[in-house]
């Protein structure tokens, strides 16, 4: 068999199995403590479509200043968020302090109902 032949084929192999992949990105969400409860279901709703078209949903609070000092605010509205999707994500990376913010990574559930 012809070497060249060979390296093709497998080049065209490779090709097609990389049509088929699905590339799974991280959205990002930003909330301040002070985040009112219409803007949080505005961001929820867009939390929900970002996880039924399969991308991970990276749900951050950041705080500035003063807000520091009130980083419980924050911890309470990423459990509220977590609630609020429910069924929809699963948690991937729990509550992370990372300096001037609070993380949580949501991925998408498996399940289709």
């Amino acid at each position: 068999m012809d070497y060249g032949k060979y390296k093709y084929q497998q080049s065209k192999r490779q090709h097609e199995a990389k049509k088929h992949q699905k590339i799974v990105q991280v959205k990002e969400i930003k909330l301040r403590p002070k985040t009112e409860e219409h803007d949080l279901h505005f961001k929820l709703n867009n939390a929900l479509r970002f996880l039924e078209d399969g991308n991970k949903v990276k749900v951050t609070v950041m705080f500035r200043g003063r807000e520091m000092t009130h980083r419980d605010l924050g911890r309470t509205l990423l459990q509220k968020f977590q609630e609020l999707v429910g069924e929809r994500g699963m948690v991937e990376q729990p509550l992370k302090d990372e300096g001037r913010s609070i993380t949580l990574i949501l991925a998408p559930n498996k399940t289709k109902s």
